[in-house]
């Protein structure tokens, strides 16, 4: 089988690892990919291409699969490009990508179909926001409307900081058009849990459950990221909160999408939290979550490209997942001054004396050195018998390496 992975990220490196130790494939192209996917058995990084030149490519190599990473092209329609040239794609249809695409149209989608999650009201006049925050129980927490890398999301504790919030979002537009709309959502104090799904469109069949850390600081402070590490399994993800979550979550959404008649084959992300109550939804997001996909995927017994040929051919019914008996942490190093302004072009040493995998976020080759090219440049994933063994084996090894101004976080699953 030959593999067409769309993206240049974690998440994307991880794939492509994972697919190469499948028998079933003998070639992996990314596009664009990064210095990670290049140096990985059986994969060619290929140039950066628009998405009819993505689908020329795909016919003219014979692709069987073709897997999207982020989240952009599937909401401007690349599947659907690509189904109606009778290719092979994971990832929902433009529309069913709605649900990550617009906060509003995913909390009406959860709304209208009975799905577990919290009050929450649209605004697309930045004077209406501010005046709404007068009635507001504290915290609250203001969404971009639309795609922000993951950085979208603000929890505010007080006026000033919602008010804040507001103007750089509406005025500013830090995010872009993606702030033209917001919403104002009540905050869910509890326990963060994320899970990734794969859905055929008859079947949603769950991963296993993963801890993200979002934001930049210690302890769980500062801005938010697109993440800075990941622990797997969660415990927090009990028995209990499991048959909430596929009760109140997962088979609503599952009769939404049904309902809506989306070609949804792909992934789709819930974050969801555990408060008083059980378990609400937060967001879904649909593509694999970066950096969870590369906690995940080193633990998933499971052949990578047969889980993909199932979601294409719809036969997750009786299909089954299996894990290793251990856990895996991630911790992601970052350049300094991310998520904010930071250097680019240093170069990252000490990646040839690790024991555990590498993946590579946002680095390139050149001229024989590894260079950082984004905030987030890689991460590291350590696998033991348990997180805290998992979490001090992925400490040593990242401790391995080194570029000017690395950060990283230095607490990842020392709350669990």
């Amino acid at each position: 089988m030959k593999f067409l992975i769309i993206g240049s990220g974690g998440r994307e490196h991880a794939i492509a690892w994972k697919l190469s130790m499948s028998p079933l494939v003998t070639d992996i192209f990314v596009s664009p990919g990064n210095g990670g996917t290049e140096a990985e058995a059986k994969c060619t990084n290929i140039a950066a291409l628009d998405h009819e030149n993505l689908v020329l490519f795909a016919k003219e190599n014979s692709i069987d699969i073709t897997v999207v990473g982020p989240e952009l092209p599937l909401v401007e329609g690349l599947t659907d490009m690509f189904r109606r040239n009778g290719l092979a794609v994971i990832g929902p249809s433009k529309d069913g990508a709605q649900l990550e695409g617009s906060k509003a149209f995913s909390k009406n989608f959860m709304l209208n179909n009975g799905v577990k999650t919290g009050y929450y009201i649209e605004f697309d006049q930045y004077e209406e926001a501010v005046d709404y925050l007068s009635e507001c129980d504290w915290p609250v927490v203001v969404k971009a409307d639309g795609l922000a890398a993951g950085k979208g999301v603000i929890i505010c504790k007080d006026f000033k900081e919602a008010e804040d919030a507001l103007r750089k979002i509406m005025v500013d537009k830090i995010f872009g058009s993606a702030g033209d709309s917001v919403i104002i959502e009540e905050f869910l104090e509890g326990k963060e849990v994320s899970i990734l799904s794969l859905v055929d469109g008859r079947t949603i069949l769950p991963m296993l459950s993963a801890k993200d850390h979002k934001q930049i600081g210690n302890g769980n402070n500062g801005p938010n990221t697109g993440g800075m590490g990941v622990v797997a399994p969660n415990p927090w993800f009990t028995s209990e909160i499991e048959s909430d979550f596929t009760k109140n979550i997962l088979e609503p959404t599952l009769k939404g999408i049904q309902s809506e008649e989306w070609d949804f084959r792909g992934i789709l992300f819930f974050g969801v939290i555990i408060a008083e109550g059980g378990a609400y939804l937060l967001e879904y997001n649909v593509r694999m979550g970066d950096p969870e996909t590369q906690a995940i995927l080193p633990l998933l017994n499971n052949d990578l490209a047969e889980v993909f040929q199932k979601i294409h051919y719809r036969e997750l019914s009786d299909y089954s997942l299996e894990y290793r008996n251990e856990s895996s942490c991630t911790v992601v190093a970052a350049s300094g001054g991310y998520p904010g302004d930071y250097k680019k072009g240093m170069e990252i040493t000490g990646t040839n004396e690790l024991s555990q995998p590498l993946f590579i976020s946002g680095a390139e080759k050149k001229e024989g050195k590894l260079l950082t090219k984004s905030g987030r440049a890689l991460s590291v994933t350590a696998i033991a018998d348990t997180i805290g063994e998992a979490s001090d084996l992925a400490y040593r090894e990242i401790s391995k390496i080194n570029f000017e101004g690395i950060y990283y976080r230095t607490d990842i699953g020392a709350d669990l």
